[in-house]
């Protein structure tokens, strides 16, 4: 992975605080969990797996991060979801943007809108950006996607720790 891992941890520990243990795992998408997640936001993971880190403070889960990738125009886009131990989000960023254009889709202005969204939450209502509009479909099914999926895997997760 590179620098991506790094950067990824860089961000949850400043979103989670310093004090904050990561416990990460490289998560296989069993295809019982990754087809129906598919087939409900209609668009494919771009990988058969995704990264994940459960975040502890003194022993007690605080939140969760998903590292994971969907193709922009013709590259993929890195994104990292972070959510609270009840699975809304708190925070989504794009840790690596590789296309000539939309990189819109990275500023702290645009992905604020996901912040509280849950598995419930509509993804429907999220503002377009001109010239963007490959990258920002991209972008939110993916965040859309990992929503899904932590609320399906979560508990797994933490009767792991």
């Amino acid at each position: 992975m590179g620098g991506i891992k790094e950067d990824a941890e860089n961000m949850i520990i400043s979103e989670f605080g310093n004090e904050s243990t990561l416990s990460f795992t490289k998560y296989i998408l069993p295809s019982t969990i990754k087809s129906p997640i598919e087939r409900k936001v209609k668009q494919h993971f771009n990988l058969p797996f995704v990264y994940i880190w459960v975040v502890s403070q003194n022993d007690t889960v605080s939140g969760f991060a998903i590292l994971d990738n969907v193709k922009g125009k013709s590259m993929p886009i890195t994104f990292i979801g972070m959510y609270n131990n009840k699975g809304a989000i708190i925070k989504t960023a794009v840790v690596k943007y590789r296309e000539a254009i939309g990189g819109e889709v990275g500023q702290p202005s645009w992905q604020k809108q996901f912040i509280g969204k849950s598995k419930s939450s509509a993804f429907t209502d999220v503002d377009a950006i001109s010239g963007a509009t490959i990258s920002v479909h991209a972008v939110t099914k993916g965040i859309h996607k990992l929503t899904i999926l932590l609320d399906i895997i979560k508990s797994d997760l933490t009767t792991n720790e």
